[in-house]
């Protein structure tokens, strides 16, 4: 569900925060998914290193399957969200291309502080908030199996991100799986514990990734590479300056100030944006577990899904 728009006017960019861009479209405005999470900020930076002329708006998603579609309905050129929202697009024949990496980790196992809950064996026969169809979900169940448990050792509660910390807190579950500004709250609060960042595994700590359509390939390549120009930009100046994205979460998503400062100090946020040879490997063992999970039927044509071009394109430019 889209919950709001976020309008960056290119006006307003002064001419040495958003420099020329080889490619760039004069007078356009370029529709950019984005989700409520502060790994999901990338965006939200984008007009700074956008070219004259070039006007960013966000959308903003409550969950990775709707960016997923306003891709895919070209609804917006370009997107991040989980690679889960993508795969899951993927195998099932959607025209979605992911073009760029977005953010790794972001993610955390919680528990209720004092439950006793020391590890992922701990989660034996407790309530555990998991969002279905998420990234978060693929960690959670493979940790399970790495642990020598299943789904069926636990009790799967049904909770969207933006609700784990409450019920937490309520006691209406015993542990969740959740995406940051989760676990930095319930840290951060005395609320929760941290049982684990689940990046063990050989999917590392993959989460969300940057994609566009089929159509717009075709249609516009340079506005792509001109898009994931700026959001190379964008990423690295965030990695290099986490106190500035620290403010704009707060200001922006409304994330209580401690929570954003126990998830960025705990580096449990890592903007990216290269599709390098890591992203495309874990991503392809990523899909490999969701077919192992039944969670999509076949593999994703990985030649159409996975296109490093404007990557290294960017990347040498």
């Amino acid at each position: 569900m889209i919950r709001r728009r976020h309008l960056l006017t290119a006006v307003a960019v002064s001419p040495l925060a958003a420099p020329h861009l080889a490619n760039a479209q004069a007078a356009r405005t370029v529709k950019v998914g984005s989700l409520r999470l502060i790994h999901s900020m990338t965006p939200h930076f984008y007009q700074r290193f956008a070219p004259a002329g070039l006007t960013i708006e966000i959308i903003t998603f409550d969950s990775p399957t709707d960016g997923k579609n306003a891709v895919v309905t070209r609804s917006v050129e370009v997107g991040g969200f989980g690679i889960a929202a993508a795969t899951l697009g993927a195998a099932a024949g959607e025209p979605i291309v992911v073009i760029g990496a977005f953010c790794n980790k972001g993610m955390g196992v919680v528990a209720k502080t004092g439950s006793g809950i020391r590890d992922i064996a701990g989660l034996r026969g407790k309530r555990v908030g998991i969002w279905p169809g998420s990234t978060q979900e693929v960690f959670a169940l493979e940790r399970l199996r790495e642990t020598g448990m299943s789904v069926r050792d636990i009790t799967a509660v049904r909770v969207p991100f933006g609700e784990m910390h409450a019920m937490l807190s309520r006691g209406d579950i015993d542990a969740y799986v959740g995406a940051e500004p989760g676990p930095g709250l319930s840290i951060s609060s005395g609320v929760g514990e941290l049982v684990e960042y689940p990046y063990g595994t050989p999917m590392g700590g993959l989460n969300m990734i940057l994609g566009t359509s089929e159509g717009l390939i075709a249609q516009d390549p340079a506005l792509l590479r001109t898009m994931l120009t700026i959001h190379r930009r964008a990423s690295e100046f965030m990695m290099a300056n986490k106190a500035e994205v620290a403010d704009a979460t707060v200001r922006i998503l409304g994330a209580p100030r401690a929570a954003v400062d126990q998830a960025l100090g705990a580096n449990n946020v890592e903007y990216t944006w290269k599709l390098d040879d890591t992203v495309l490997r874990q991503s392809r063992i990523y899909a490999e577990q969701m077919l192992s999970l039944r969670q999509i039927r076949a593999l994703p044509n990985f030649d159409k899904f996975l296109n490093p071009r404007f990557s290294n394109e960017v990347a040498t430019s």
